[in-house]
């Protein structure tokens, strides 16, 4: 185990400014940042989303340039492999090109846009070493292979042969990270590498990046807002906030004696196993900055508002030459459960075990085998689709990925709105009266209404959607994920807004 104290910095990232070229001017990514990673040293940077985590990486590897940025002042001071010392922020494209993927690796968040869809897994694990080690076909897939034992992916010569669309988010990611050990780099950039993966596949991953680094030396810069993975990971950590640094210090410290409120916020925004102990009812998260709210513990009532029996829900697999059915995939056997006014009910696993597939037939939008569910007495199986649509006024829900549930291009008062023409339960000035309301209710300004999903962060993109969900004041929502893409500050007031709700208007 190399020793941090007495090793040389690998990387030194020295008063670095980057700045974004817009339509209003020039707009600061990153202002005067500075910090070292030593060899085999693990240095979390922390922040919420836009503080400019990912700006610092990108920086060091030179892709800011491709999505608009330009270094605009300071030094990145990296210790190539022969012992040079080079500045990246002055380095020509082309020496960049023998650093990137070879002394500099690094994994991406989102594992299906850093991977190439129509190449195989094999092929694009290949690349690297043929072109930056000079094996050959052969000698690059042997290597290939090892790589894919090394993140223990299960039968390792058929992935090679696969496309990334035939593998699980957490494969993907592992695919990702043996592309990014390849070569052996000396430092190793992760943004995020986590976030998408259930919490066992997770431990997993921190703990082969941890085993790799302690083998090879390698340097390691973790982006991240997860603080219970800074917690495991981290030896040193580097709090940033709007661009700036605004602490710095080994792990203990910062966890124990944070000094910058905000560092103060981000740690007392993540709830602790054990804190609710012997309190009988839900309560919201505590957030910095309110401090005068008084926290009412929430209560539900014990009528019975959705009773779920037996429910089954199987997906056929289609195959051969006439596309028959071969095969079904159990998605949800046999799950009974009830859930009382005002309540909320959790339902947990890792991904895969059907709890999306779960909620999405209690809706209809998939429809089930066999089984029966009841909203309030009515029996949702036995209803046609006009019916059907009735029915969905009291029941609504909110989808994992923001983004992707909301209409690029509409303006959000519209799709705010659209529920409430599409039931026709107001006219006129009402409608935008209430819209105005909801956005007032999910603490985003009117003049949101306006802009387009593209113009607004994920966790706001987040808010619309509950807005939108609450529209038609429905007895039942079924939330999908609904913080997991979030970052801690914004989960904690996601979740106590929705909690005001539910005691607001006994969802």
């Amino acid at each position: 185990m190399l020793d941090h104290t007495t090793a040389a910095p690998i990387a030194q990232i020295k008063g670095l400014r980057v700045q974004f070229q817009t339509k209003d001017g020039p707009v600061l990514g990153v202002e005067d940042v500075s910090f070292d990673i030593k060899s085999g040293e693990t240095v979390c940077v922390v922040g919420e989303s836009g503080s400019g985590k990912s700006v610092s990486s990108l920086s060091l590897m030179r892709l800011v340039e491709y999505g608009g940025g330009e270094i605009a002042g300071g030094q990145l001071l990296f210790d190539r492999l022969d012992g040079q010392q080079v500045d990246l922020a002055k380095a020509g494209q082309e020496k960049m090109r023998a650093i990137r993927g070879n002394e500099i690796g690094m994994i991406f968040q989102e594992p299906m846009t850093a991977l190439n869809p129509v190449f195989t897994v094999g092929r694009q694990l290949t690349e690297g070493l043929r072109l930056h080690k000079n094996l050959s076909k052969t000698e690059a897939e042997a290597r290939a292979l090892d790589l894919l034992r090394e993140v223990r992916i299960p039968e390792p010569e058929r992935r090679l042969q696969q496309y990334p669309h035939e593998l699980s988010g957490g494969m993907r990611q592992r695919v990702v990270i043996a592309m990014a050990l390849a070569c052996k780099p000396r430092l190793l950039i992760a943004d995020e590498p986590t976030t998408a993966l259930d919490v066992t596949i997770q431990a997993e991953i921190l703990a082969l990046m941890d085993r790799l680094k302690r083998e090879t030396g390698t340097a390691v810069m973790f982006i991240t807002h997860d603080m219970a993975v800074v917690a495991q990971m981290a030896d040193r950590v580097v709090v940033m906030f709007r661009g700036k640094k605004v602490e710095e210090g080994p792990v203990d410290e910062i966890f124990n004696a944070p000094k910058h409120p905000y560092t103060k916020a981000l740690l007392a925004a993540v709830p602790k196993l054990g804190e609710m102990t012997g309190k009988a009812y839900p309560e919201p998260m505590k957030l910095l900055g309110t401090q005068g709210q008084a926290i009412t513990p929430i209560k539900g009532t014990n009528d019975v508002l959705l009773t779920v029996k037996n429910l089954t829900t199987r997906f056929p697999v289609k195959g051969g030459f006439f596309r028959r059915t071969v095969a079904n995939v159990h998605a949800v056997e046999d799950l009974s459960f009830t859930i009382n006014k005002g309540q909320t009910l959790s339902l947990v696993g890792e991904s895969g075990c059907g709890k999306s597939s779960a909620g999405r037939s209690i809706l209809r939008l998939v429809e089930p085998q066999s089984g029966e569910v009841r909203l309030g007495g009515k029996d949702i199986m036995a209803l046609d689709q006009r019916q059907l649509r009735e029915a969905r006024l009291d029941m609504q829900m909110i989808f994992q990925d923001p983004f992707a549930s909301l209409n690029p291009q509409m303006q959000l008062i519209d799709q705010v709105a659209e529920p409430i023409h599409n039931f026709g339960t107001l006219k006129g000035q009402a409608v935008a009266d209430r819209v105005g309301m909801l956005f007032d209710r999910v603490e985003l300004p009117r003049s949101f209404m306006r802009r387009f999903p593209h113009e607004l962060s994920g966790g706001q993109r987040q808010r619309v959607a509950i807005a939108r969900a609450l529209a038609l004041n429905p007895k039942l929502i079924i939330a999908d994920e609904a913080v997991s893409a979030l970052d801690v500050s914004v989960q904690a007031q996601v979740l106590n807004l929705m909690m005001e709700l539910q005691k607001e208007m006994g969802i």
